[in-house]
């Protein structure tokens, strides 16, 4: 194992499997109101949108992406995979959203973890998400769908790991991607990250049964890096860990390099810089379809293969 300390700063980014892609924009631009940064395809599936949703500028810990594909299979939330995305807002906004999920017929439950009151939901393809309070975060400026920005989701407040096996997945967050562990709250032990969003993880304390991959299951979390040279050395430190990290890939927001830890979660490592107007201009992210060069011969091909979908501000039913 490599003796050398490297701490993340946090949550970059997670990634989704969902079903029908105009569905997923109307509950996370529509009901959550995120701002859809970045229109592109699954470069490993260009038939498939790859869609990212984020704050004003999609910042690092405040990127929540998806593969919608409507012919996709219904997969199970289980062990090797995240099990909820955790999203922060404002102290003194749960109310507001106890009031807005309400309004859009969305059913939630209450709990307390960690000496914290979330409310719990699904999204429309079934994905686990919660919303806490905390004053930690700088302020979203996005605001959408009657959502004012003192009530606006800022970022990640966290995520719930699901591990196969848990001791391991533990001791991949201490030991390599340097959180700390700061106690244990019955069934869950969390772990704190540097930075002030995407910075707390649970992760449970008995392994859990596997999952199994699919439409409304998480596929990946990823890990920030500063920059182009932290990332290279995160590559070289997750490999003198005993890991198995793959080439640093072009993602062209970020550069990329993944690999499996031994609870089952894939795990991914990414950069903050260049970021999301890499390609079009700040004020209009995520209007137009931004394919990477190799595939623009192919446009015409692309886009009408792929659904249409649009941004758009919904009615409540109350």
């Amino acid at each position: 194992m490599s003796n050398t300390v490297k701490k993340t700063a946090g949550i970059h980014h997670i990634t989704s499997f969902v079903q029908d892609p105009q569905r997923n924009v109307d509950f996370y631009a529509g009901v959550l109101g995120l701002r859809l940064v970045k229109k592109t395809i699954n470069f490993d599936a260009p038939e498939v949108y790859h869609l990212y949703f984020g704050n004003e500028k999609g910042s690092p810990g405040t990127i929540v992406t998806f593969f919608p594909h409507e012919h996709s299979r219904k997969g199970r939330i289980g062990g090797g995979q995240v099990g909820t995305t955790t999203y922060v807002v404002p102290i003194g906004a749960l109310d507001f959203w106890k009031a807005r999920l309400t309004a859009f017929d969305i059913s939630f439950s209450e709990s307390t973890r960690f000496s914290e009151n979330y409310i719990e939901f699904l999204d429309r393809d079934g994905l686990q998400l919660e919303i806490v309070e905390r004053e930690e975060g700088a302020p979203n400026t996005w605001s959408f769908g009657g959502i004012p920005t003192d009530k606006a989701i800022k970022g990640f407040g966290g995520a719930v790991l699901y591990s196969h096996a848990s001791e391991k997945t533990m001791q991949v967050l201490e030991n390599v991607l340097g959180l700390e562990k700061v106690g244990q709250d019955g069934a869950f032990i969390r772990y704190k990250a540097e930075g002030d969003l995407g910075n707390l993880i649970d992760v449970n304390a008995e392994s859990m049964k596997w999952g199994i991959p699919g439409a409304g299951t998480v596929h990946h979390i990823a890990w920030r890096a500063k920059d182009i040279e932290d990332h290279n050395a995160w590559r070289s430190h997750v490999e003198s860990s005993g890991f198995y990290p793959t080439p640093i890939i072009d993602r062209q927001y970020f550069h990329a390099i993944y690999f499996r830890e031994q609870g089952g979660i894939l795990f991914e490592i990414a950069t903050d810089p260049p970021g999301f107007a890499n390609d079009e201009p700040e004020d209009h992210l995520g209007e137009t379809l931004m394919l990477p060069s190799w595939f623009e011969d192919s446009r015409a091909e692309i886009e009408k293969n792929l659904t249409p979908i649009q941004v758009r501000e919904l009615e409540s039913i109350k």
